[in-house]
């Protein structure tokens, strides 16, 4: 067995719900090479691999019977700087939120309305992670991925990695491909995203009068460190639920019987509902059973007291759903990965 294989680890400090379940091996991947053998000696065993990052978002409801690869690669660089516009480059263990703010002290614009968001660079492109407005496939340049099936590396360009809402080629596909590194474009002039969510409100309770990069990552940080709990004083995956985007029909449906239901409509004259206010208006925030529930601040976090299991998690988030689909004709759907 590989020397850097470890049997029957504890996956509680790999995933910010503090679920403590055990993988049949656990190993970590610092470069390809170190993949590349992780890999192929799983192959050799016929051993599953579940690659993990930051453990975000991951829903663990029991032990792993696989190789666990945590991917622990670091590494960030300037790829091309052509003055206004520049792309950098991060390995995708990198951690997301150090990245974002190593970005802003280059001078550069991009990612700061992605300021706080737990995880890896590598992660961040599955879910086509997004904040306050600005989405990973609006800045995005490029990515490198490993192709499980024949261990071949291929470019994705934006296009190839086919994007949506909380979603990509990557995610629809987990066995296929592991991100090894994430490429961004960004510049060094602001095109400010202010209009989504408490951001310019916040700016002004600072007092802030010349809008930079750095002022809207201090401000979205402020919003989300109010909202969200910190994973490592209350287990948790952030927003759990997806904001469900419904026909104009049946958020007119909705509107009528609730006023003040908060609804964005998009170019394609569907509406995206915004899911904590479903569930908040269906009274489930602050609710607990045993040591799982609901945040007391942001119905659209689900929260581990302490010692939830993952099935108790999974339990709760299936009878949030079941009411919201019975109040409201919604479908949630969840946004961390079940296992």
């Amino acid at each position: 067995m590989t020397t850097n294989w470890q049997e029957r680890v504890s996956l509680k400090p790999y995933n910010t719900f503090g679920i403590d379940v055990r993988a049949r091996y656990f190993a970590q991947a610092h470069d390809d090479d170190e993949v590349r053998q992780a890999l192929a000696e799983a192959g050799a065993r016929q051993l599953p691999v579940l690659v993990i990052g930051g453990g975000s978002n991951l829903l663990l409801t029991g032990d792993i019977d696989a190789l666990v690869l945590h991917m622990a690669s670091r590494g960030r660089r300037l790829l091309c700087d052509e003055g206004e516009r520049v792309v950098v480059e991060a390995e995708a263990g990198e951690p997301w939120h150090p990245f974002v703010q190593w970005s802003l002290e280059q001078g550069l614009c991009g990612l700061e309305n992605l300021s706080l968001i737990p995880g890896t660079v590598g992660a961040a492109p599955m879910q086509n992670v997004g904040a306050y407005g600005v989405e990973i496939k609006d800045v995005f340049a490029g990515l490198t991925a490993l192709d499980r099936q024949t261990g071949e590396l291929r470019d994705f360009s934006l296009e190839e990695c086919d994007f949506g809402y909380r979603d990509s080629l990557f995610k629809r596909k987990p066995g296929r491909w592991l991100i090894l590194r994430v490429r961004f474009v960004l510049g060094r002039s602001l095109n400010a995203h202010l209009d989504y969510g408490p951001v310019r409100q916040r700016l002004a309770e600072q007092g802030v009068e010349t809008v930079t990069a750095k002022a809207i990552s201090a401000a979205i940080c402020s919003i989300r460190r109010e909202k969200l709990p910190d994973p490592a004083e209350l287990g948790n995956a952030g927003s759990f639920f997806k904001n469900p985007v419904v026909t104009g029909a049946l958020a007119e449906r909705i509107r009528a019987q609730y006023p003040n239901v908060v609804a964005y409509p998009q170019a394609d004259g569907q509406v995206k509902l915004a899911a904590g206010w479903l569930i908040e208006q269906a009274g489930w925030k602050g609710h607990r059973e045993g040591d799982a529930g609901v945040h007391r601040l942001q119905s659209l976090v689900l929260v581990n007291y302490g010692q939830a299991s993952g099935a108790q998690l999974h339990a709760l988030a299936q009878r949030i759903q079941a009411d919201i689909f019975e109040r409201f004709g919604v479908t949630l759907e969840m946004e961390p990965n079940l296992y």
